[in-house]
């Protein structure tokens, strides 16, 4: 895949006007890393935080057919395959790395020849507008995207601004013509598309809008859509035409009207490119209103050509990606910037230049004092994105915990945010994780406004007695097995929930909050089965499961995992949870045999989201909840296997493929574990300012702090066998901690690691110099 690199700054070279651009570490971005297998990443234009994501779509497998999911739909969480030949055409909206979807907003198809106006099938492409393509004539980067259709020999080129998505298509014909697809969606069936609608303006000029009842039950999306040559000719089919127009009927509405609407609508627009064969189209998007889009339209794109553009999404990325430097292999660097890159594709900007968005109450807001954002995947991302984003972005860090607190607001149940997209809440997955973001970044002074109110937004998500079970949670201290079939992982998650808060008002001197919260934060220990040392599926009566199977992923309580991982899920007490296990000695154990077992397949085969490519021994690195877990031996006399095992995990997970995640990305929580990692450190528990050490991956990493510091990682020699420290100094003093604070991480500074081939089994041993428990280690 880094052939694919060179060739297209070789190709570009002359392309994009910065001198930078081919010499900066922007080169090794590599967006076609994580698209085949279970990546789902996607590899079109955006640029750091963008509302839109222009990239090509090429397969159209709906979720469902007759209210039957059809299980190749997962596929296409990204809209996009390697594996495949075809593609459907170029959509505005995408999700990268999840585990589910939606979006894949107005899909623009350039074609020529005969008209076609549904997609056909792969095996058949002929039968529609799609196309054949080959690998050989496409080429990615940071904020570009370049392929040749082969059906019709159209060289497509995109790239984006942070609210417009621009196409140029170079066309072989005179006549080119373009599809807008408004009823193609990711994760499409029958009936989501509410309503779509589109008015040309005039020979240059489109708006409208679409309506989807997807993920996000109420998506309005609102576009502009500019061409650089009139429009010569147009038209539209309805798929699903009303039984009833009106007065309409006195019009050949079908072709060259300028009001088209519908719920399924399907047009084509033909240009003549006889004299130039070039056309710029540029669509812009809003949450709220089409003059919103055109507003943003003319902020953002307005006089530029495709190629000032290109480059400034270039500038954008590489201004991100500097904060980093590296010594490492040509794919170690591709790997690293790459999954940069990923952990600023989402969270995404959710409102127009003029500042006005729609809310959760899917009203009109205007964000005053912040940036407004949308799509928190917050069961995977508090645990290291949000963090990651506290250390190198806490400008967009604060205004994201400022977004949840509106939403917060917004909402008729009064809860922070458990899944936002697109101005809804999609309720996915377990918890109410937003008070880990939020706990987190006030405990490290990143959020600035009214903490005593977070910590309101915080007590009222936790209180929604409806919302999951949280009232057998806080009546019995758990919830029942008969009640939810993820009862024991809800429980578990509740509880860290419930201790984000107690420090919280700790922090903030609310003793009364803290003494309630520390009790509920205790309800892990409710789960335990002292008998086999494991969490367990408990039913009302106080009695454990009894043909209770810890390996198993399904049916026995938890939500994408299994006991054998999730028992090791209460990150803020490590020593009570490593005294229900049995002690240290089964603690250390049990971990042990989780990277070293073999687990088979009937584990995990009825699980979308674990796979074998995901696995190292049980231990599930391709799915969230056992993201900490190599860090666990910070707490025991065996710290040093940390060392050990993540850099195995980084050199089994991350790869310079496309098939080179080990898991879904999942809106960059892989590729923030991997920034923390290969830095050497890690939130193994997000609400307090402690990073756990490991190891660091590269001999020598600098951070541009975001407040002016400089932070210098060195260790030399540092390799898959000198993976172990046997010593660190900070500013050339010993440090014999295994966790650092974020407050002496900002002040930047020189840490020098001593690496070598055999751990050194004496460092970190002194009770001080543990991370953080809840609770004390049982004498």
């Amino acid at each position: 895949m880094y052939m694919f690199r060179k060739i297209y700054l070789y190709l570009l070279a002359g392309l994009l006007s910065s001198p930078a651009f081919s010499q900066s570490v922007v080169d090794y971005v590599n967006p076609i890393i994580g698209t085949n297998g279970m990546g789902h990443t996607f590899p079109g234009a955006c640029v750091p935080f963008g509302l839109v994501q222009l990239s090509p779509d090429t397969d159209t497998i709906p979720h469902s057919v007759n209210g039957v999911y059809q299980t190749d739909a997962y596929k296409y969480c990204a809209g996009y395959q390697y594996s495949d030949s075809t593609i459907v055409g170029f959509s505005h909206t995408h999700l990268s790395g999840t585990g589910h979807s939606d979006l894949g907003d107005v899909l623009i198809m350039p074609t020529t020849g005969d008209l076609k106006l549904n997609p056909g099938r792969a095996t058949h492409p002929d039968e529609g507008y799609r196309s054949r393509y080959s690998h050989d004539t496409e080429h990615t980067a940071a904020g570009y995207y370049e392929v040749t259709l082969k059906d019709y020999n159209i060289k497509v080129q995109l790239t984006a601004t942070p609210r417009v998505g621009v196409h140029k298509y170079t066309y072989p014909s005179k006549e080119g013509r373009i599809i807008l697809d408004l009823n193609h969606s990711i994760y499409n069936y029958d009936g989501k598309v509410l309503w779509s609608n589109l008015r040309v303006e005039n020979d240059t000029l489109l708006t409208g809008y679409r309506i989807t009842d997807g993920w996000a039950r109420t998506n309005s999306t609102y576009f502009a859509i500019s061409f650089s040559q009139p429009i010569k000719d147009y038209g539209y089919v309805d798929k699903k035409k009303p039984d009833y127009i009106g007065f309409w009927r006195r019009f050949a509405l079908e072709r060259n009207f300028p009001e088209i609407t519908g719920r399924s609508i399907v047009s084509y627009f033909n240009f003549d490119t006889s004299v130039n064969k070039e056309l710029v189209i540029k669509v812009a998007l809003s949450p709220v209103s089409t003059e919103g889009a055109l507003k943003n339209l003319r902020a953002e794109a307005e006089g530029k050509t495709f190629e000032q553009v290109a480059d400034e999404a270039s500038k954008l990325w590489n201004q991100k990606l500097n904060l980093f430097e590296i010594e490492g292999t040509e794919d170690q660097k591709a790997m690293f910037y790459t999954s940069l890159y990923h952990t600023m594709i989402n969270p995404s900007v959710y409102m127009d230049v003029d500042r006005l968005y729609r809310g959760l109450d899917h009203n009109i807001h205007k964000a005053e004092g912040f940036t407004n954002y949308t799509i928190f995947s917050l069961w995977d991302t508090y645990r290291a994105e949000h963090p990651f984003l506290n250390l190198a972005f806490p400008q967009q860090s604060n205004d994201m915990v400022k977004s949840m607190i509106y939403h917060q607001q917004q909402s008729v149940h009064k809860m922070l945010p458990v899944w936002s997209l697109m101005g809804n809440e999609n309720w996915c997955m377990s918890g109410y994780h937003a008070v880990s973001v939020l706990a987190d970044a006030i405990a490290k002074n990143v959020f600035t406004g009214q903490k005593e109110s977070a910590l309101q937004a915080m007590v009222e998500t936790s209180n929604v007695d409806y919302y999951d079970h949280l009232d057998e949670y806080k009546k019995l201290g758990y919830i029942p097995f008969e009640e939810s079939s993820t009862a024991v992982s809800s429980t578990l998650e509740f509880a860290y929930d419930d201790w984000t808060i107690y420090q919280t008002a700790l922090r903030l001197g609310n003793k009364e909050i803290a003494n309630q919260y520390y009790q509920r934060a205790l309800n892990y220990r409710n789960v335990f089965d002292k008998s086999c040392g494991f969490a367990c599926p408990r039913y009302a009566d106080g009695s454990f499961k009894k043909d209770f199977d810890p390996l198993q992923t399904h049916g026995e309580g938890f939500i994408e995992g299994n006991s054998w991982n999730f028992s090791f899920h209460v990150p803020y007490d490590v020593y009570g949870m490593m005294d229900l296990m049995g002690g240290e000695k089964v603690f250390l154990n049990r971990l042990d045999k989780l990277f070293e077992m073999h687990l088979p397949k009937k584990y995990y085969e009825k699980n979308e989201d674990i796979t074998e490519e995901g696995l190292i021994g049980g231990y599930v690195h391709g799915n969230e909840p056992s993201h900490h877990i190599p860090y666990l031996y910070a707490w025991t006399s065996q710290p040093w296997k940390t060392q050990y095992w993540t850099r195995e995990i980084i050199d089994r997970m991350y790869r310079n493929d496309i098939n080179g995640l080990g898991g879904n990305d999942d809106c960059g929580q892989m590729s923030a574990w991997y920034m923390f990692t290969v830095m050497g450190f890690y939130p193994v528990c997000p609400g307090i300012d402690q990073y756990v050490l490991g190891a660091p991956y590269f001999s020598y990493l600098k951070l541009n702090l975001p407040n002016g510091n400089v932070l210098k990682i060195k260790a030399p020699g540092v390799d898959d066998a000198h993976r172990y420290v046997q010593s660190l100094t900070i500013n050339g003093k010993k440090y014999e901690k295994l966790y650092v604070t974020h407050a002496d991480l900002m002040k930047g500074g020189v840490w020098e690691f001593k690496m070598g081939t055999s751990p050194n089994k004496k460092r970190g041993l002194k009770a001080e110099d543990k991370p953080y428990s809840l609770t004390s280690r049982s004498k």
